[in-house]
């Protein structure tokens, strides 16, 4: 019996100041943080992490979410 392995590739890439350009975007959004936060499924706690960049990372599922619930497109690329 053959077991299936998987492999995985990590890039990371620096964002400078993506925590303030996602506060700015929320500051014009009409909804509250709260609400903002249950549409990216998260808490408001781990959105507010987010703007103050408190996590070392933010993984890119998680800024695409944002991305989509703000209508918005940061610009964060993994291309070369």
């Amino acid at each position: 019996m053959s077991i299936d392995v998987q492999i995985e590739r990590v890039i990371r890439v620096d964002a400078p100041g993506i925590g303030a350009r996602i506060k700015d975007a929320r500051e014009r959004d009409p909804r509250s943080v709260e609400e903002l936060a249950k549409a990216a499924d998260m808490t408001r706690a781990n959105w507010y992490r987010i703007e103050r960049e408190e996590n070392d990372v933010l993984p890119e599922p998680t800024l695409r979410k944002i991305e989509e619930v703000l209508g918005v497109n940061f610009g964060v690329s993994f291309d070369n």
